[in-house]
C-alpha cells in the first residue's frame, strides 16, 4: 500500500494564527497533491540533516537574482549544508548584488527591445540594470585577483571572494563564514568566469584556475563520507544537480534526497529525472528517503527552510 499504508486524508481549516508550523501540519493532513510532498520534504530533511555528515545543497543561478538569495545564505551560514554546488550565474548575481548592484521588480510581459534601449536585462520578472551586473562583477574580480596567484582551485578562489564580501545576504560570504565549500563545475559560463579570464590576461599574471583541485577535494569529501549518511537538497536541475548526484555515486548514493523542480521527467531530461531514476545509476540508494516537490522554489523553499532551520 505504499509508505503511508491506509492513513486517511483529513479535511482542514485555516486560521490567521496558525503560523508556518501549523501550515506544514495542515499540508500533511490535506495531503493532495503537492501539499503532502512539502510536508514530507520537511521530515526527510530534518532526519537527513540530523543524521548526515555530508549535507549537499544545489541550486540554479536564476534564484539568486531574487530575494530567495537571503534564505539560501541563511541555510548555509547556519550550518545546515556544508557542500554547495551551483552555477556561474549564481556567482554573478551574488557578487553583483553584494557590491552595490540593485535589482528591481518587473513583469514577464515587458517589451524586451524597449528594455534593451533603456539599459536593462530581464530575468523572468526581475529587472537588472546593465550597470548593476557586468561592471560590478568585473570590478570585484579585478580586486579579487590581487589576492590570488599561481595555480588555484576554484573553491579556493570562491573562499577568498567570500572573505571580501560584507553583505550578510551573500551566499559566498555565508559559505566562507561557515566553512562550507562551494563548487561550480561550469564556472567559465558566465560573467564571473569570463572576468577571471579577461582580468588575468590584462594583468599578465600566471593565474591558472585548476578544477582538478576541486575534483580532488570532491573525491575526498564523497569517498570519506561512505561510513555515514548523506543528504541532498536539489533545487532546480542542470549541471549543479548532476554534479551532486554524479559524485554521490562514489559513496553508493545519497541516503536522503529532496528535489524541488518545475521540470517533468517525460522528455528524459536530467533536470526532470526523479530520484528513482538516479537509483539505477547508483546516485541515490534504493533505501533512500526521497521526495520530489513540483513548484516554484521561491514559494516552496521559504516554507521548508522555516521548518528545518
Amino acid at each position: 500500500m505504499g509508505r503511508h499504508g491506509m492513513e486517511p486524508i483529513r479535511d482542514v481549516r485555516v486560521s490567521p494564527e496558525m503560523g508556518l508550523k501549523g501550515l506544514v501540519e495542515l499540508y500533511s493532513g490535506m495531503y493532495g497533491f503537492m501539499a503532502g510532498h512539502v510536508a514530507e520534504a520537511v521530515e526527510v530533511l530534518r532526519r537527513g540533516i540530523r543524521e548526515s555528515r555530508l549535507r549537499v545543497l544545489t541550486f540554479t543561478g536564476n534564484l539568486v537574482a531574487t530575494g530567495l538569495r537571503g534564505v539560501l545564505a541563511q541555510l548555509i551560514e547556519e550550518g545546515l549544508f556544508n557542500v554547495v554546488i551551483t552555477t556561474t550565474g549564481a556567482l554573478d548575481h551574488d557578487i553583483a548584488r553584494a557590491n552595490g548592484g540593485t535589482y528591481y521588480k518587473g513583469a514577464f510581459e515587458y517589451d524586451d527591445a524597449e528594455l534593451l534601449d533603456k539599459g536593462f536585462h530581464r530575468l523572468g520578472n526581475i529587472l537588472i540594470p546593465l550597470e548593476s551586473y557586468g561592471p560590478r562583477v568585473e570590478e570585484f574580480t579585478r580586486r579579487l585577483l590581487e589576492r590570488i596567484d599561481g595555480r588555484v582551485g576554484l573553491y579556493e578562489v570562491l573562499d577568498v571572494a567570500g572573505s571580501m564580501i560584507t553583505d550578510r545576504n551573500s551566499i559566498l560570504r555565508a559559505a566562507h563564514r561557515a566553512g562550507a565549500r562551494v563548487f561550480v563545475p561550469g564556472w567559465p559560463d558566465g560573467a564571473f568566469g569570463t572576468s577571471l579570464f579577461m582580468e588575468a590576461q590584462r594583468l599578465g599574471r600566471d593565474i591558472v584556475v585548476d578544477y582538478f583541485k576541486d575534483m580532488k577535494l570532491l573525491s575526498e569529501i564523497f569517498f570519506t563520507s561512505q561510513d555515514s549518511k548523506a543528504t541532498g537538497l536539489i533545487i532546480g536541475g542542470g549541471i549543479s544537480k548532476h554534479h551532486a548526484i554524479w559524485w554521490s555515486q562514489f559513496r553508493e548514493g545519497l541516503d536522503y534526497v529532496v528535489y524541488i523542480t518545475t521540470a517533468v521527467e517525460y522528455d528524459g531530461s536530467l533536470s526532470g529525472a526523479h530520484p528513482r531514476e538516479a537509483i539505477s545509476w547508483g546516485k541515490v540508494k534504493p533505501s533512500a528517503e526521497k521526495v520530489v516537490v513540483y513548484g516554484d522554489a521561491t514559494i516552496i523553499l521559504p516554507i521548508i527552510a522555516s521548518q528545518i532551520l
